[in-house]
């Protein structure tokens, strides 16, 4: 057979938006559409009236990767608490950009407490809930006007949960008139999309710079996300901040997200990404912000961390060995990753294989940069390592995960280290 006329192209589609939105705080600039990489963004779930709480939170999001944390302001308590929080940052040396949320009463809050606008990095606003009848568009221009004045970003969050209701009957009575109308779910994506794009418009007539806006608009159902978003990214060139609201918990949060924005983003629409996961009682906030870098960085959009690549076992792994040493080194670099990614530029494109028998093993150690292909039932008991397609020594005993944890630090070292004298 012959070969095609190209090769098979591999990569992603190239954004959608050519605008860029700086979000900044003290010298620190995150930037948003026009070509930038995506971002992982979460939010705490901590009352924002305990100012320590919510920065100690924040603290751990930003560690585990989030760039851009958002906090809920949904009361005077809660806005008299972000300057302390802002501080608290300051002295814990975390300069993530802070988000502040706000529903219903955000028009007040940002007025009374100037402080809180300053201190924010950016501002979310809901057009849904930021008033009713003719105090809506009061309300709505009061917030752009703050946001004017500080010369803050603005995300237009449209949710399918708390959508405007007077423009929902707007578009019925519109859809009423056709002589076929819509179906009732094509008349709430028109909402959605109508909803976002309608109020960035206005937000540039009350005179926020196009280049302070990004939009988004929340569903739960992946097929519904998908097709907003689509019709989003048709309608505007604004940056366009991706998540799949109320995902849910555990695995079912982490695949309907994952379904849902690697769709997206490989069609080249979304520039900012939050995995909406409830955390299990007790479980950690940080999965989320881990969960949108493993989705960034296994689509190749992204590099955040080494990558351990580990078989899934079978029957001729009848040893748990090779599952617990996945797992050991997996965690081993991430907990590494905030120092290392100062110290060892470049290490995040580094590749581990941890396999579990010699059918597969030690071709994929010889693909990483380090791989280590354990014995299955029934083999000899060594362990060859490989670095950079080479064997480099067999390990045997019960020190194996010890030892190779060992030769991961020394290759770091060696081969990232030299980056930092180089530049």
């Amino acid at each position: 057979m012959a070969l095609p006329n190209r090769p098979i192209d591999s990569g992603p589609l190239q954004r959608h938006t050519t605008r860029s939105v700086a979000i900044r705080y003290g010298s620190k600039t995150v930037m948003v559409g026009g070509g930038a990489p995506v971002m992982v963004q979460s939010m705490t779930n901590t009352d924002t009236a305990d100012a320590i709480g919510t920065a100690i939170q924040i603290k751990d999001l930003a560690r585990a990767g989030s760039e851009i944390v958002r906090i809920t302001v949904n009361n005077p308590e809660a806005a008299a608490a972000v300057i302390a929080i802002r501080e608290q940052l300051d002295k814990m040396g975390v300069d993530v950009p802070l988000v502040g949320d706000f529903h219903y009463n955000g028009h007040k809050l940002l007025s009374d407490f100037p402080e809180c606008a300053q201190a924010l990095s950016k501002y979310r606003i809901n057009p849904g809930n930021v008033g009713q009848g003719a105090k809506r568009d009061t309300q709505f221009a009061q917030m752009i006007e703050i946001a004017c004045k500080y010369d803050k970003p603005v995300r237009i969050g449209v949710n399918w949960g708390s959508l405007d209701q007077d423009l929902l009957a707007r578009i019925m009575d519109e859809n009423a008139q056709r002589a076929d109308p819509w179906d009732a779910q094509a008349v709430m994506y028109e909402a959605l999309v109508t909803s976002a794009v309608e109020n960035a418009r206005r937000a540039e007539e009350l005179g926020l710079a196009g280049d302070k806006i990004i939009l988004s608009c929340k569903v739960s159902g992946v097929q519904d996300l998908i097709a907003v978003y689509r019709e989003l990214a048709r309608r505007c060139d604004y940056p366009l901040h991706l998540g799949l609201t109320e995902a849910g918990m555990g695995s079912k949060g982490i695949v309907a997200s994952t379904a849902a924005l690697s769709v997206l983003l490989q069609e080249g629409i979304g520039d900012t990404i939050r995995i909406s996961l409830t955390p299990e009682p007790g479980g950690d906030r940080t999965k989320e912000v881990v969960v949108g870098q493993e989705i960034l960085q296994t689509m190749g959009l992204r590099k955040f961390t080494p990558m351990v690549i580990a078989c899934p076992g079978c029957g001729r792994t009848t040893s748990t060995v090779f599952q617990e040493l996945a797992d050991r080194i997996q965690t081993y670099l991430r907990d590494q990753m905030p120092e290392w990614k100062k110290q060892y530029p470049g290490v995040e494109n580094m590749n581990v294989a941890v396999m579990g028998c010699i059918v597969n093993g030690p071709g994929e150690s010889k693909h990483a940069n380090i791989g280590i292909s354990l014995p299955g039932t029934g083999e000899s008991p060594a362990a060859p390592v490989f670095v950079d397609g080479e064997k480099k020594v067999t390990l045997r005993g019960d020190r194996i995960a010890e030892e190779f944890q060992a030769i991961v630090l020394d290759y770091v070292k060696t081969r990232y280290g030299s980056a930092v004298v180089n530049n």
